[in-house]
Parts: C-alpha cells; structure tokens; sequence
C-alpha cells in the first residue's frame, strides 16, 4: 500500500472500491466492519461489495458504447454468469444495462428468475441438452450459440418442433491463443468449444468446419443466423489478442457475405478481460480495450468493405471478481522448517477448496491479509491453507502476514467473486458458505448457508 491509502485506509488492488481499513485496524466492506459480518453471518462467507459491482457494470457498458458508438456501430455487453450468478446479481447487472449470459439450463433459470427478458439472454454449452435447448426456445432467448455441426441440426429441430425459428451465432475458434493457465484458454484448436477457422484433417480439402457450420445454419430455414461468437480465454491482460481475433471473424464474416449474400449483422467477441489477484498487478482498462478493440474493428472492416456489424462481449470475472471477498476465521497456525533454511507458517481456515477449487485446479496466486485487528508484529511468509483432507488444498501460496496471527483472527482473501462460488463443492462435506452482499453499511444474504440438513436432505440412504 502507499502512504496515501494508508492514511485514507483504502486498502486498492486487488480489494474492492469499497474495501477500507479503520484506525484499529478492523477492515470494512461498505461501510461494514467484517467482524459484524461475521458475527451475523458467520465463516466462511463470499461478500459482495454491490456498489463495487455496479460501477464495473457500469464502466464496462458506458466504455464499450462510447468507442463503437465513435466508430459507427452499437454494442451489447453480456455479463457472462458463469462467473457468479444468483437472482440479484442477474437483477444488478440488468439494471446497469447489461443483458445476461448463461452457460447451462440452471443458470438460464436463475437469469429468468430475476427478470432478465429472454429476449436479452444468451446460451452457450458445448453439449446442451434437447431440455436445455427447449427451455431456452421457449424462454425466447435472444440467442443460443452453438458450438457443433451436429447442433445446429439439433436445435433445427428443436425449434421446428415448437413452431420457431431459433436465433442462433455459430461459435468459433479462432486459433488466438490468450489467457492464463491452459484449462482456461479456449480459441487453440486442441480443446473441446468451437468451430475452427482452419483447414485440417477433418476437412478433407472442403471448408473449414468454422465454415460448413455458417453455410449450415446460414440455409436452414428453422434458424435465424444472427452472426459470428468468438471466445479466445480468460484471464487476459493484453488486448492484442482481442483484436487478433476480431480479424478472424470478421474476414471470415465477409467471406460468407461473398459466398452466399448473407453478411450477419452480429460478431461477439466474448470476454475473458483479466483482473488483478495481487497487490501491484495491472488490470485490464475497460476505457483502453474499447477504443482498441474497435478501432481494430472498424480498420478491418473498411479493408474489406464490408459494413460494420453490431459487437457483443461478455465481461464476467472481471466485474463481479474485484467486488467479491471471501472472509475466513484462522484455525491451527503451525510453523513449519523448509529446505531452504526459512520458515513457512501453516495457517488453516474454516475453509478450503471446497469454496475456491482455483488454487488447486489452476495454481492460481490470491493475496490475504488479517482484518479483524492491527498487530504491531513483524510480517512473516506465511502459507494458508484449508481444511480439508488434501495436501494440494491451498488457498493462499504465499504471503506476508503479522508474525501473531491465531486462532480466531478474521482472514480475507481478495477479488474471489468470481468463480469462488459458481465452482463451489460440497467435498469432505462441507456446507458451502453464504453469499452476501454488502451496501451502505447493511449487509443481506442472496445465497444462504447451507447446512447438514441440505446434505442428508439430498442422501436417499
């Protein structure tokens, strides 16, 4: 932290705006102190800052509209669900302008739940359901995104089924390899979404399967083909990657245009806009991604001279993950003597994995820091940890915290809103925590706790 935010108690990245240190040295969120947080809703907990939210929401739209809009074209911003998704979140990002993406028939439920029009909710999936599909037809989605050859003439028939025509993108891959770990880089060909734009072994000297999928929907007359969705990954901080991909798509765009007259009215460049997880790290600027996404936009478009299509994005992480905590109680603290000759204190919390697998699964690095109290103690490496039966179950990898952290202090880990809860499990049988949400200075529960009695409700014995 600087001398200025020590002194406003501002705590800045990677906490939310709303994230602040008292004189004594008790961390608030909102305007709440999180031992009050604690106290009524008990650790583990995810804590929301919603005004956090809003304003990303917010500065993500105004960003987006504002650059296409100098270009000469509008945009709809998606906030991708998959992130985290629970009725007031879908109400909160709707009510800041933004339309709802959904990833499976349960989240699609939630969008519908609170309100979200049908008309302003995509789908996506690699292998939908006929159940899904049909629950969104007759949501009137506004768009189904279809990731096979073999599910366009699924959702074909799906549609002529019910009498409709169904408003389809055909997702491709694009071959711009962005993001973070491997797992969550989705545009090589190598992995399991999309249609890719290139020839290949499959094609037997035809069309790209990108390709054959657009002529496809593009002739089938239960379809509406509104246009061209790309994902690249997630977790992203150069925007170059952005713009690589919107050349791809937008050339195969006029190519259809050539070959069959059809030139879409829609490209969707997904999401995957990184944040920062650590003090120090840079995050991407919604202000700056805009002006050079569509400035890449309109100069391919003018080399080809084809129209400008409507854009779409999907920000998901990125809004909702810089607004969310996780708060903590420490359990056993143990130190422990490493190779090096250094000592790494073990300190375990009420939770673990079971409510951030993404440590685990991805290593990713998270920063934490004690808030219920000051402590005049020297730093020391510390390395927190949960509590489940799991050497890998790390929560934190490596941080400096007060050399007196104990049993019973409040941890909290930062920018965990997104894909804290949305990847949440019950393992070793824990309940998963709350989600709650915090605003001027009153905090409400959107999920509730789970409990034992959830758990043996669901076992048939």
């Amino acid at each position: 932290m600087t001398g200025a935010q020590v002194e406003e108690g501002v705590l800045g990245v990677p906490w939310s705006s709303g994230v602040r240190r008292r004189d004594d040295g008790v961390v608030e969120v909102g305007g709440l102190a999180v031992d009050a947080l604690a106290a009524q809703h008990g650790t583990p907990a995810y804590v929301l800052d919603e005004a956090d939210f809003r304003a990303r929401a917010r500065g993500y739209r105004t960003a987006f509209a504002t650059a296409f809009a100098e270009v000469g074209t509008g945009v709809d911003v998606y906030y991708a669900g998959k992130a985290l998704l629970t009725v007031a979140v879908a109400r909160w990002a709707r009510e800041e302008g933004l339309r709802v993406d959904t990833a499976s028939g349960g989240e699609l439920a939630v969008a519908l739940r609170a309100g979200v029009p049908g008309a302003e909710i995509g789908l996506h999936g690699n292998n939908k359901s006929d159940a899904e599909i049909l629950a969104a037809l007759d949501a009137g989605v506004g768009r189904i995104i279809v990731d096979s050859l073999v599910e366009i003439d699924r959702v074909a028939a799906l549609a002529a089924s019910r009498g409709l025509v169904a408003p389809v993108m055909v997702r491709v891959t694009t071959g711009v390899h962005a993001g973070g770990h491997e797992y969550i880089s989705t545009a090589h060909e190598d992995q399991k979404f999309g249609l890719s734009v290139n020839p290949g072994a499959l094609d037997e000297g035809g069309d790209p399967p990108a390709m054959q999928a657009l002529l496809a929907a593009a002739r089938r007359p239960e379809l509406h083909l509104l246009g061209i969705h790309s994902h690249i990954g997630s977790q992203i901080l150069d925007p170059a990657g952005f713009e690589a991909a919107a050349r791809v798509v937008l050339r195969l765009r006029a190519e259809l245009a050539e070959r069959t007259g059809v030139l879409v009215d829609e490209v969707d460049l997904g999401g995957g806009y990184g944040i920062a997880y650590l003090p120090g790290e840079v995050p991407l600027d919604p202000d700056r991604i805009a002006k050079d996404v569509a400035s890449a936009v309109a100069a391919v478009c003018a080399e080809l001279g084809t129209p400008l299509p409507r854009l779409s994005i999907e920000p998901g992480r990125a809004i909702v993950g810089p607004a969310g905590l996780t708060l903590y109680t420490v359990g056993t603290v143990k130190p422990v003597a490493l190779d090096d000759g250094r000592v790494r204190t073990y300190v375990s919390v009420d939770g673990g994995m079971s409510d951030n697998i993404r440590p685990a699964l991805y290593e990713a690095q998270y920063h934490a820091e004690l808030v219920g109290r000051t402590s005049t103690a020297e730093p020391v490496l510390v390395r927190v940890v949960g509590k489940h039966c799991e050497s890998g179950d790390i929560v934190v990898h490596e941080v400096r915290l007060p050399g007196d952290v104990r049993a019973g202090d409040l941890l909290a880990v930062a920018a965990t809103g997104a894909y804290g809860r949305s990847m949440a499990s019950n393992y070793n049988l824990l309940t998963r925590p709350p989600v709650v949400a915090v605003s001027g200075g009153a905090s409400r529960v959107l999920v509730r706790r789970e409990t034992v009695d959830d758990l043996l409700a669901l076992d048939q014995g």
